[in-house]
């Protein structure tokens, strides 16, 4: 399962936005005390798979998930972060900046200025990484005065250039690190490294004038540079309206969307964006038994994919049949698919295309 982090400073709307994503208020399991995780749930919002389940009428109907961890209490260091498991093995961040003004709720700061406080949290983030990273670096001077050993000089090399980038406030994702380096660093989970998602929760009138545009939110908040980051992006919600629409039935809620100029919820857009910051796509499994979106890193083989749904199905895998979404949609079932020759055979090596509808075919 995916797994992302919610950060940020005290009085956001973070463990506001955090239990409306994932209802872990309605299930009794939201955090008691300071320093306690919240760990739930949050369903990809897929229109494709609501298409498909309209289209097969299944017994059972499973979108993809993300799970979200939210830590009560810490609003102000991401030292309190390090030691955490489920920051630590998060996947991505997701950093909720106050941008609405209101004299019932102080910001900690005395002022709202979420570009200030968006890098202030980057310069925690980075300050813990360099924390890690000089340790490792004074064990390694250690070990490698005892005995030589070309892996640890390796993995040294690698935590200098890490330290540097740090020392001069570069958080880790920006150094694009990728196969044997990205491995190494892989088990220390860098906070930094982690892509990282902004929420920007906005005022009501600016939620309406923005319109979900992102562009017009970061330019009024002052975040246009910080978002031209390597691995960041951002949405703009507002967590006021997002309780409201959680209190409507479906059809008023669409109609008060509609009314500011939303396709979807904040709360939807925000799941959505964490899978796609990831790097992530779904394909489908279709039948009347289930209908299922399955996660996967976009450039994903087919026989890599297989095994997603079972070990055994990859372990025996022959063929996947394969088609495309849209072509199903237009025809309208897989048999006029197959009469149409819009029905494919591929191999192991084939390259998941996102929203491709599969089956399977594999030895027991």
């Amino acid at each position: 399962m995916l797994r992302a982090a919610l950060i940020g400073l005290p009085a956001t709307g973070k463990t506001t936005l955090f239990q409306l994503m994932t209802a872990v208020r309605e299930a009794g399991r939201a955090a008691q005390g300071r320093g306690e995780v919240q760990v739930g749930v949050s369903k990809v919002p897929d229109p494709r798979l609501d298409r498909l389940t309209a289209m097969f009428n299944p017994k059972k109907h499973t979108p993809a998930t993300v799970e979200f961890a939210d830590l009560a209490g810490a609003g102000g260091g991401a030292k309190a972060l390090v030691d955490v498991v489920a920051y630590k093995n998060a996947d991505a961040l997701v950093h909720v900046v106050r941008a609405f003004t209101d004299q019932a709720v102080p910001h900690v700061s005395e002022s709202v200025d979420a570009a200030r406080d968006a890098q202030a949290m980057e310069d925690e983030l980075i300050l813990a990484d360099l924390g890690v990273v000089e340790r490792r670096l004074e064990r390694l001077d250690k070990d490698l005065k005892k005995s030589k050993s070309a892996d640890l000089e390796k993995e040294r090399d690698l935590l200098m250039r890490c330290r540097d980038a740090l020392e001069n406030g570069t958080p880790l994702r920006a150094l694009n690190l990728a196969g044997e380096d990205l491995k190494r660093l892989r088990g220390f989970q860098l906070l930094s490294a982690k892509p990282l998602l902004l929420v920007i929760n906005l005022d009501e009138a600016d939620v309406a004038e923005a319109g979900g545009s992102v562009e017009k939110a970061a330019a009024r908040t002052g975040l246009t540079a910080f978002l031209s980051r390597a691995a960041t992006l951002a949405v703009p919600v507002c967590a006021k309206i997002e309780l409201e629409i959680a209190q409507l039935d479906p059809a008023d809620a669409a109609a008060f969307l509609s009314d500011l100029g939303l396709e979807q919820s904040g709360l939807n857009r925000v799941i959505r964006a964490t899978y796609d910051l990831l790097g992530y796509m779904s394909f489908f499994t279709v039948g009347e038994d289930e209908c299922r979106a399955w996660s996967i890193p976009r450039g994903t083989i087919a026989h890599v994919a297989a095994g997603e749904i079972h070990s055994d199905i990859q372990r025996g895998f022959i063929r996947a049949e394969v088609v495309a979404y849209d072509r199903l949609i237009a025809r309208g079932s897989l048999a006029a698919c197959r009469d149409h020759g819009e029905g494919r055979l591929e191999g192991k090596e084939y390259v998941v295309a996102d929203g491709d509808i599969i089956n399977f075919r594999h030895a027991t």
